[in-house]
């Protein structure tokens, strides 16, 4: 059988590129072992334009955030599945000063449009925030897990759930020879797995594990709260608490330690006690060493690419970055020169 692309990968990053690419009429097939997708698996589905200790706006937010819900909500319509939930982030301030400064921070054109609204004084006695907070739109989160069920359903059989062996991948001439189809291209979407790859091994991927707590608390305003955790409202009345970041401890699987500083921090800003911890889940983000993800061809070999390494902000990065990645197969249209590959062709 002959296809265009295989994709190795059936996580937000192939999922979406593999929506793009059959919408445009190619023939696509897809490998997923969905027991090696934890990254998106376990994802805390948050997009947040304006983060950091300093409150700076998202790297490239102004392109990214327009895409965001256009896109999820395409995929709500061809699934027909719920998965985008648009919602308020409610950051409280710690200080007067903090809140003049964010006063001051209002008028700043480029964070304005994710600006909803600055709260001077408490808006909740449930919540610590005695000088008011910041209130920001175009935010919200997406339960990844539903949205990978949905696409899996509208992929058909063109998922294949099974190993992809990179060993029986074959060269000939102008196409590759993989499980008795003849491939135009391949893209690697498999995170982590690219790692172990011949072609992408080079790539300075920064694994980062990240610990998550699901709990029951008593206390459901409609909005996110972010400070030092978020705290998101899931459809099923209990909150998805975050997020842990290690770099060193990648092997370990959920751990005591991440808990307690998890439900400390969120004591901190919402002091509701906590009826249950419902899931502690823990995932290996396929982070990079600057924060930019990895888009492009492989310099050497024929028709091999990769569309991975979007870390911890997937969710805001995939939908504008896939139709770049789209564009590059489709019509040789170059990549944005921060997140192509070939800023690390030296280390081959």
């Amino acid at each position: 059988m002959e296809i265009d692309f295989l994709i190795i990968g059936q996580g937000l990053a192939g999922s979406a590129l593999g929506y793009r690419l059959i919408q445009q009429g190619k023939k696509v097939v897809l490998l997923d072992q969905p027991d090696k997708n934890q990254s998106s698996q376990v994802a805390a589905g948050l997009f947040n334009p304006v983060t950091g200790r300093k409150m700076v706006k998202t790297w490239k937010g102004e392109v990214l955030f327009p895409e965001i819900a256009p896109f999820y909500q395409e995929l709500e319509e061809v699934t027909g599945r719920k998965f985008l939930t648009l919602q308020p982030i409610y950051r409280p301030f710690l200080s007067i000063e903090e809140q003049n400064e964010w006063m001051g921070h209002s008028s700043d054109p480029e964070i304005q449009p994710f600006l909803k609204k600055i709260e001077v004084e408490s808006q909740q006695h449930r919540l610590k925030d005695p000088f008011g907070g910041v209130m920001l739109q175009e935010s919200g989160w997406l339960d990844v897990p539903t949205l990978l069920e949905g696409m899996a359903s509208f992929f058909g059989e063109r998922l294949r759930q099974e190993e992809f062996k990179e060993e029986e991948l074959i060269e000939e001439g102008d196409y590759w020879s993989y499980a008795g189809w003849k491939v135009q291209a391949i893209v690697y979407c498999n995170g982590l797995g690219a790692l172990h790859s011949r072609f992408f091994s080079f790539l300075p991927f920064a694994p980062v594990k990240g610990e998550i707590l699901e709990v029951k608390q008593d206390f459901n305003p409609p909005y996110i709260v972010n400070r030092g955790v978020f705290r998101v409202p899931l459809s099923n009345g209990n909150f998805r608490v975050g997020s842990t970041y290690s770099w060193h401890d990648l092997e370990e699987g959920p751990t005591e330690t991440a808990q307690k500083d998890l439900l400390n921090k969120l004591m901190e800003v919402v002091p509701v006690p906590v009826e249950e911890v419902v899931a502690h889940r823990v995932g290996i983000r396929p982070a990079t060493k600057d924060r930019k993800p990895f888009l492009g061809k492989h310099p050497l070999q024929k028709n091999v690419y990769i569309f991975n390494g979007f870390g911890a902000k997937g969710v805001s990065l995939v939908p504008y970055f896939s139709a770049c990645m789209q564009d590059f197969l489709l019509e040789d249209r170059p990549l944005p020169a921060e997140v192509s590959i070939s800023r690390y062709f030296t280390y081959i």
